[in-house]
């Protein structure tokens, strides 16, 4: 019997098969992924240990995540049959498992174009998880104040468990406030990417780097994008589709981006309703309302309130009477 070589395409011997490899040469393919590999390398200044080491994985970071969130409520997120009598020993364990490995993604991460030695980077990657077991009851205490603010600012919700375990605003605020730890400890990767997940899970966007006081609700949440430099005050409440983004960008003589405060100061018991854009360093006082889709690069007092100008509206009693019937 005769052996194929493994590095051959598999062959078929049926006509017109949709497994037929005749049609194209993946030997040929595999040799232009590779040629646009190295100009990449080249291009971004990777030498040849870059990454070898590995890379956080998405896939492990999101199961942290949800180990760390069913450690912060347990009832709730963690499994069916656990009592208030086993709830400490489950905590323990999870928490015990999820830094373990989390420490293990940061390392990656920190090994990522760094020239250290490996004991250096092991003991960076367990200060950043020390710290954010430290952080953990205050996350904890951040999160009820968000998960009150939801329920006492929606009348459609029937209880808090309901809002922990079905709206988008708690779905996206778990991951960011464990993330925005990491990111202030040196993880701005690992950071990310949680975020990241948290953002394809419910449409919201948050940047880790972004600061969020207490009692922060998003009310249904779809197409809320907050950046990296923003900051939101206590009792803050967004709708759908709001924007806090960037107007422009610094640039160096090199011609690099400068990391400088771009995103807009919401202070405390602001309200931005659905569709609005608010962009640039600029501040919203505090108690000030910002009526939907209004567009706004311009700092506004406190208690002030910003809405669009009214339509104008024409009704016609034969408005329907052109349009073709059937």
């Amino acid at each position: 019997m005769s052996k194929q070589n493994p590095t051959s395409p598999p062959t078929n011997s049926g006509s017109g098969s949709v497994s037929d490899m005749g049609a194209y040469d993946l030997g040929a393919v595999t040799q232009s992924l590779r040629q646009y590999r190295r100009q990449w390398r080249v291009a971004q200044d990777h030498d040849s240990a870059y990454g070898a080491h590995g890379f956080p994985s998405r896939l492990k970071l999101g199961a942290i995540i949800d180990n760390l969130a069913a450690a912060l409520f347990p009832m709730r997120l963690g499994p069916r049959h656990l009592t208030q009598e086993t709830e400490d020993a489950f905590v323990l364990q999870s928490l015990s498992r999820a830094l373990d490995d989390l420490a293990e993604q940061i390392r990656m991460e920190l090994h990522a174009g760094r020239a250290a030695h490996e004991a250096e980077i092991c003991a960076e990657a367990r200060r950043i998880v020390g710290a954010l077991a430290q952080s953990l009851p205050d996350i904890r205490r951040l999160l009820d104040t968000d998960l009150e603010a939801a329920f006492a600012g929606d009348p459609a919700a029937r209880s808090v468990d309901e809002v922990l375990l079905c709206y988008p605003s708690l779905a996206a605020l778990i991951p960011h406030r464990i993330a925005h730890v990491l990111y202030n400890q040196g993880a701005p990767l690992v950071a990310r990417i949680i975020t990241e997940i948290a953002h394809s899970h419910t449409g919201i966007d948050i940047h880790p780097g972004a600061q969020i006081g207490e009692s922060f609700f998003i009310d249904h949440g779809t197409g809320v994008v907050i950046g990296q430099t923003a900051i939101i005050g206590r009792h803050v409440r967004l709708y759908q589709a709001v924007t806090l983004g960037a107007r422009s960008f610094t640039v160096d003589p090199q011609g690099h981006l400068v990391n400088t405060p771009r995103h807009p100061v919401l202070e405390d018991r602001v309200t931005v309703y659905a569709g609005a854009t608010i962009l640039g360093r600029v501040t919203i006082g505090a108690g000030s309302v910002i009526g939907g889709n209004v567009w706004l690069t311009q700092s506004v007092p406190a208690g002030s309130q910003v809405r669009q100008g009214k339509p104008s509206v024409s009704i016609e009693s034969d408005a329907l009477a052109d349009w073709p019937m059937g």
